[in-house]
């Protein structure tokens, strides 16, 4: 499976704690090709700038090396504009066009993202 992490899954997986034991198994598997979006990345450090939320250590290490990364291309940018205003974050929606544009699987816990018709998995 190739699988696109939520913002929050994806820090949560950098502090070992929140996931269910299903979501780690998923990510831990080697036959899963599993991507981080440079929109997390964005996300975090805005949230970082703005006093919202404090990581320990460098912001570079959150994403191991063994995962992919996903940067934000013109199609990604065009299909989110144009998705339906289900969900009005703005790194969300990037997100589902992101998986809906490269065929992935998002892992999250955030409900509207089924609104989209992209395939998902809970963590």
């Amino acid at each position: 499976m190739n699988l696109l992490l939520d913002t929050h899954v994806l820090l949560w997986w950098a502090s070992g704690v929140g996931l269910d034991d299903g979501a780690v198994d998923v990510i831990s598997d080697t036959d899963n090709l599993v991507f981080v979006s440079a929109v997390s990345i964005w996300e975090i450090s805005i949230k970082q700038a703005l006093g919202k939320l404090s990581i320990d250590g460098d912001l570079d290490a959150i994403a191991p090396e063994d995962f992919e990364t996903l940067d934000i291309g013109l199609a990604h940018a065009r299909l989110a504009g144009e998705l339906p205003v289900h969900h009005r974050d703005p790194f969300d929606r990037i997100l589902i066009a992101q998986a809906k544009v490269e065929g992935l699987t998002i892992m999250t816990r955030d409900r509207e993202f089924s609104s989209y018709g992209v395939p998902l998995i809970g963590a």
